[in-house]
């Protein structure tokens, strides 16, 4: 009887196709769409209640402190913490806490920056410049306190302190990335004699033939062709015979073809072919040649030709 009832009710009455037909494809894309629907966020809870509010922050502190106690290392809890109590517009226990969490650990680079942004957030720039710079002080290795701190008095303004906090910085005689920044600073505000000053200070320090070619640049370009040529020379003296660089040498050159001082360029490209090894002087036969072929006449061309053929040769 009850297998009867079973055909019965598996029986289908009318098995013409529907009007709309849905395919998987069209269930499982309804699915995502609905997935990825916003989500609307849980309504602010308002206390208007004196006593229920410092209720509810006493109760927040606690579960805050008992993270902090189990893990006092992780910068995480004393940042989220302290800018709980920023939001509340509890300043002085933001700071304390920062306070706390630097003297757990002071080499933390990230618990400094959440200082310092805390106290820009309520405009307190001396509260910041002094957070700078005891980071300054604590980690002068830090690049990154540097970079901000510059930058900071630089937008507000104040130049002159930007200007000595760099000087406090090259006295660490940081990578060449923190000279660049204080040449560019120094460009922005005209100071081409203080550039100087600073390119001098650098190809001292660091004394690579990229800043050397740099720093000629930089005389060229601010129209100071004697102190560019001057740059060059130096360098040319400062690497020696031993040490000469193709880099050095084609940048040389290049230059005195720019100021048509042709006769310059041939002698500055015919010393380095003759003091230099054969095998590190590729460039400078491509350039000789393309020079040749622009300003020589035709017994040059073709005795540098014969040169560079011979080069390949060997």
């Amino acid at each position: 009887m009850e297998a009867k009832k079973l055909n019965k009710m598996a029986k289908v009455k009318n098995k013409t196709a529907a009007n709309v037909q849905i395919t998987a494809e069209q269930l499982i894309r309804e699915a995502q769409e609905r997935r990825l629907e916003e989500v609307l966020p849980p309504p602010r809870q308002k206390i208007d209640d004196p006593e229920e509010l410092a209720e509810v922050q006493l109760q927040k502190r606690k579960e805050f402190e008992d993270a902090i106690r189990k893990n006092r290392g992780l910068a995480g809890n004393w940042i989220k913490y302290a800018k709980w109590e920023a939001e509340n517009e509890l300043y002085d226990r933001s700071r304390s806490i920062y306070e706390r969490a630097l003297d757990v650990d002071h080499r933390n680079v990230t618990v400094w920056l959440k200082y310092v942004e805390m106290e820009m957030g309520q405009k307190q720039v001396n509260h910041a410049r002094n957070i700078y710079d005891r980071a300054v002080t604590i980690l002068p290795r830090v690049n990154t306190f540097w970079q901000k701190y510059t930058y900071m008095e630089e937008i507000l303004g104040n130049s002159i302190n930007a200007r000595q906090i760099f000087e406090r910085w090259m006295q660490w005689h940081p990578d060449e990335q923190a000279w660049f920044a204080y040449i560019n600073f120094e460009r922005k505000h005209g100071e081409t004699k203080k550039c100087r000053g600073v390119f001098e200070r650098l190809v001292m320090c660091h004394g690579e033939v990229a800043h050397w070619v740099k720093y000629a640049k930089f005389e060229a370009h601010s129209a100071e062709v004697p102190n560019a040529r001057a740059v060059y020379e130096r360098a040319v003296e400062y690497f020696g015979e031993e040490n000469m660089s193709e880099d050095l040498l084609l940048g040389f050159a290049q230059f005195e073809e720019q100021q048509k001082e042709y006769e310059r360029a041939r002698a500055i490209y015919k010393l380095a072919l003759d003091k230099m090894p054969r095998s590190h002087c590729e460039k400078l036969f491509n350039a000789y040649t393309q020079y040749e072929k622009k300003f020589g006449d035709r017994s040059k061309v073709e005795s540098v030709i014969v040169d560079k053929r011979r080069f390949m040769y060997e």
